[in-house]
């Protein structure tokens, strides 16, 4: 059984496999989504993108240098983006590769708009591909995720968990099909709650009274300010 190395593990076949079919799970679940910015944050650079009309798409993909793709940064460092910059973000097996997977999970919410949605998809480690990920990660910086794990976080910094489903085939040896409830992977979907603006309390000002307005019996008119 092949050994994969470090720069190689999330480009082996079996895991190629894994995601290649995910971005058609996501698009009957964003059509309505109006947002015109996506960030991707994957372990590959060809992996496929929702063709979703009307997205720009920004790409980031971990090596062990860091991020590559349309910029450049190291991994352990804040996103090179400003807060709330994209309507979309996609952790593509990303928090897998993670130095600091909390870390990574915190900025994505940072640079989440309000009212956006934050889309994680991971191998899941109750299922068939779990025994197969850790033999082949060992002494890597390869780490599975624990989708409660990432729920919690994801309402601590919130975000409002909207569905949870498991994707692609159950087993590392299978060939690609339609997404099972045994699935290797899984699909965490989650929106960030837009802030409730809440009005100043206001001191009312005196009313004055317009010329010609009728007045109450008894009232006279000089007293009108």
């Amino acid at each position: 059984m092949p050994h994969y190395r470090d720069h190689d593990f999330h480009a082996s076949a079996p895991l190629r496999r894994l995601r290649g079919g995910q971005w058609r799970t996501m698009v009957p679940l964003l059509q309505r989504e109006t947002g015109r910015r996506a960030l991707c944050i994957g372990v590959a650079d060809d992996d496929a993108l929702p063709p979703l009309p009307g997205m720009t798409w920004t790409r980031l993909w971990l090596t062990r240098d860091g991020y590559r793709g349309d910029v450049r940064g190291r991994a352990d460092e804040p996103l090179p983006f400003v807060d709330e910059a994209f309507d979309l973000v996609w952790l593509q097996h990303a928090l897998e590769a993670a130095p600091h997977a909390a870390a990574v999970l915190s900025e994505a919410c940072r640079v989440l708009a309000p009212g956006g949605v934050l889309l994680t998809t991971a191998v899941h480690p109750l299922g068939g591909w779990a025994p197969w990920f850790c033999w082949h990660a060992r002494g890597q910086h390869q780490s599975l995720q624990w989708p409660w794990r990432l729920r919690r976080h994801l309402r601590r910094e919130g975000l409002a968990i909207e569905r949870q489903r498991r994707l692609g085939a159950p087993w590392p040896g299978t060939l690609p099909a339609d997404d099972s409830a045994w699935g290797g992977a899984y699909l965490l979907l989650a929106r960030k709650r837009r802030s409730i603006a809440i009005p100043l309390k206001l001191r009312p000002l005196p009313a004055r009274a317009a010329v010609g307005v009728h007045l109450s019996p008894g009232a006279r008119r000089h007293s009108v300010p």
